[in-house]
């Protein structure tokens, strides 16, 4: 017999800590659906994000390096999936909501405008006089309004519990006439589930922004031995493990071990947080004044270190952050274009109806891939294609 959403519903009571999100939990959605009939909430809204067509585009937006320049740097989409993976690995290893955790983790940068952090200050520069931009607002305002998918109802219809994990532990209202939507319980935190989704994001991007600078030459392994903690932690680790490798498979490896060394420091901090606090339910979680899910003193340290060296070395070197700035303008010419000439925003008014021209307009130009952007700047405007010629000198064609 098929496995159903109640006998899913059985397992996860029997696995789940007594201070997991179960989806039997749930505080429901805005509009009211029968319930998936071969799973649970929180796997219905993961496939709901999965088949979006906004997750769909994040791969064609980018992570750091200008979308397009090199074939095994990350994407807005690759980095989504390392987000989900290691979110799912501690909430396993903490007997957490794997599910929610996940869901959270795939919806998490739905929202992000295109040429990474660059274009995301322009549009909240473009914006400051209409409500300024941000692309976690920006997540929920994709699965609540601007999906449209489902002829019931706008957006996603995503359960209350992974909207709330895109608020960033800011938790909202409970829907009109969801479950306890009249509780009184003072809530100061979001679920476990959305610590770790958070926390899983900064473990992924600091990791693989590193092993893409160092894909790009733009930063050294012996810089790193000598500089950065973490680092030299992992690299030793690799060399006392497994010996000289050569050198494609000791750079992986040696971002792997700082991965798992991260992962491993947040799954026994936690574990020993939740037990100094005698936390034993849902509710405990959300009354404390500080977040559970966290690093140790010395670990916080060493990230702190590492992402110094990554915004000295990598995010404002001219190889990175000029070409993201160049490409980003092209987003304030299409706004600028767009106000000009509304009738090139007559469909996506219609979208939303509600909304002010500028908001409309900063959501079609937020959910625009990088390389849309640019074409529709040759098409509109005449310029032409921002490249970075010479990023990558000595970088050769490699099996993956």
């Amino acid at each position: 017999m098929p496995c159903s959403r109640e006998e899913l519903e059985r397992r996860e009571g029997q696995w789940l800590a007594p201070y997991a999100q179960r989806s039997t939990e749930t505080r429901g959605r805005a509009h009211a659906e029968p319930p998936p009939e071969w799973r649970t909430h929180y796997q219905r809204d993961r496939d709901r994000i999965i088949h979006s067509r906004a997750f769909r585009r994040l791969e064609y937006k980018t992570q750091v390096f200008l979308n397009g320049t090199g074939d095994h740097l990350r994407t807005r989409l690759t980095h989504t999936m390392e987000v989900a993976a290691i979110a799912r690995n501690i909430a396993r290893a903490l007997r957490l909501n794997e599910d929610l955790a996940e869901a959270i983790a795939l919806a998490h940068d739905l929202g992000h405008a295109p040429f990474g952090h660059t274009g995301e200050e322009v549009l909240d520069r473009l914006m400051r006089r209409h409500g300024g931009f941000e692309h976690n607002r920006q997540s929920l305002r994709i699965v609540e309004e601007l999906e449209q998918k489902y002829p019931g109802f706008p957006g996603l219809n995503l359960t209350w519990e992974v909207r709330e994990g895109l608020a960033k532990h800011r938790p909202k209202p409970p829907p009109p006439g969801s479950p306890r939507a009249g509780a009184q319980t003072p809530e100061r935190q979001p679920s476990l589930e959305a610590q770790v989704a958070d926390l899983a994001d900064e473990i992924a991007y600091y990791s693989h922004d590193l092993d893409d600078g160092l894909e790009a030459g733009l930063l050294t392994e012996a810089r790193l031995e000598r500089e950065v903690r973490l680092w030299r932690r992992s690299a030793r680790q690799v060399r006392e493990q497994h010996g000289a490798l050569p050198d494609e498979c000791r750079r992986f490896f040696t971002v792997r071990c700082l991965i798992e060394n991260q992962v491993r420091d947040v799954v026994r901090h936690t574990e020993a947080r939740l037990q100094k606090a005698r936390v034993d339910s849902l509710v405990a979680v959300r009354r404390r004044a500080r977040p559970l899910v966290g690093y140790g003193e010395q670990q916080r340290r060493w990230n702190l270190e590492l992402r110094r060296y990554l915004y000295r070395n990598l995010y404002y070197h001219p190889a990175v952050h000029d070409v993201n700035t160049r490409a980003a303008r092209s987003l304030g010419a299409l706004f600028n274009h767009y106000l000009e000439h509304a009738r090139h925003l007559a469909a996506q008014l219609g979208r939303c109806p509600a909304v002010r021209r500028p908001r409309a307009l900063c959501d079609y130009l937020a959910g625009m891939t990088d390389r849309y952007v640019l074409h529709e700047c040759r098409r509109l405007l005449g310029e032409e294609s921002v490249s970075a010629p010479g990023l990558f000198p000595s970088q050769s064609p490699r099996g993956s």
